[in-house]
């Protein structure tokens, strides 16, 4: 099974952020003095190995304790590909090694001999009790679960994560009440007034003011159907919001919509355990559906592909969190974790959702595709791969200048 990483959407909306992992809390002020330019490129590839290497095995661990679960043997523990820089074989016979190229990996069950997992001839010829030890030999359930046990355990990486933040610092419920409007903001426009309470964006529920940050952040220009009540009573209006153009501490720009609406003191509720999970599963959806929603409008047009980022550009950013402190590096890894779990479920083959597809298909016509129609699939699942990555890598070396610069070299 093959698990490439190469997206970066969904880094979050820092206003959902407790306090003190905030890029402009107190608790990093002094960090943000001292971190003003962009980090060398040393602790940038340090950076990044400290995300993906983690994120990987987390990942490739979850796939491989479903599999010990039902009794697969894993020939192989591998992160990275290519080459073998180290290793070693345990007790059961399993290879676990770290390879040149950290860009993915994968663990190769006993039986897993073809990309479509298809019985071989190898296959058919083991003795019976080391073929039930095989990934081919397992109902399509269990092949279902071990797959899908990746992509979950990088969600639940990022809930705890999530709900160590919410632990430590409580949780935003800021009461959804403007305190102040921005003049000439789209707000102001509308005609919303201080001490209006927002109820819902586009029917959309608004519980707390930060779902006002959340929902609008991602719709820069477009008119939002705002519903409020004014003193008791219900009213509602159409606000367009503004196409902001911020810019952070390492020169980074982020298009944002903006309605230009403030909150009275800010909020922060001490959660119970169980409260911290919930919360923690909640950001995580929100973020899912950052990232879903963020690929529509990259599809659709309504947003730049150079938003779109790749290996390099976590890489860039993985750097920048890090020099920030624990908590920004902490919180950017739960947003990456999500990312990484998130493109393994899409339905491609040679990603973990293209053979969750498979065996829904299988499940479903009780037998499995014939081998030649899923030996195309994953063919074309390959070709689709490598041309994103080139096309995310280029994307991300034109954002980062340098197709210009080589251009200019060029000429």
């Amino acid at each position: 099974m093959l698990h490439a990483t190469i997206a970066g959407l969904g880094r979050g909306s820092a206003r959902d952020r407790p306090r003190g992992a905030r890029r402009g809390g107190r608790r990093q002020t002094k960090v943000h003095a001292l971190n003003s330019g962009n980090p060398g490129f040393l602790w940038t590839v340090l950076s990044f190995l400290l995300v993906i290497g983690p994120l990987i095995f987390i990942h490739e661990l979850g796939h491989y304790l479903v599999g010990r679960w039902f009794g697969v043997k894993a020939e192989v523990f591998s992160i990275g590909f290519g080459r073998e820089l180290a290793g070693w074989t345990d007790r059961r016979g399993t290879r676990w090694k770290l390879c040149w190229l950290p860009l993915g990996g994968y663990v190769k069950f006993a039986g897993d001999m073809n990309p479509a997992s298809q019985p071989s001839a190898e296959w058919l010829a083991l003795p019976p009790e080391e073929r039930a030890r095989t990934f081919q030999a397992k109902p399509v359930w269990q092949r279902f679960l071990i797959v899908a046990a990746g992509p979950v355990t990088n969600f639940l990486l990022a809930i705890l994560i999530f709900c160590g933040f919410l632990m430590a610092y409580g949780e935003p419920r800021t009461p959804a009440v403007i305190a102040a409007i921005e003049p000439g903001s789209a707000a102001a426009a509308a005609g919303l007034r201080p001490g209006d309470r927002i109820t819902a964006i586009d029917g959309s529920a608004i519980g707390r003011f930060e779902d006002i940050a959340n929902y609008v952040v991602l719709r820069p220009g477009e008119r939002l159907r705002i519903s409020y009540q004014r003193d008791g009573r219900a009213g509602e209006t159409v606000a367009v919001a503004k196409a902001a153009v911020e810019r952070d501490n390492f020169g980074n720009q982020f298009k944002r919509g903006k309605l230009g609406v403030g909150p009275g003191a800010r909020v922060l509720e001490p959660v119970s355990i169980g409260g911290a999970l919930s919360g923690g599963v909640r950001m995580t959806g929100q973020i899912v559906s950052t990232t879903v929603e963020g690929l529509e409008q990259i599809i659709t047009g309504r947003r730049s592909v150079k938003e779109l980022g790749g290996p390099l550009k976590i890489a860039k950013f993985s750097g920048e969190q890090a020099s920030l402190g624990i908590l920004a590096f902490l919180w950017f890894v739960a947003v990456i974790s999500i990312n990484l779990g998130f493109i393994n479920l899409l339905p491609i083959p040679m990603l973990d959702g293209g053979h969750l597809l498979l065996y829904a298909i299988e499940g479903v016509r009780r037998k499995p595709l014939r081998p030649e129609a899923q030996e195309w699939a994953f063919r074309t699942g390959l070709a689709a791969l490598l041309a994103l990555m080139v096309f995310v890598t280029l994307n991300d070396l034109a954002s980062f200048g340098l197709l210009t610069k080589l251009g200019g070299l060029i000429d």
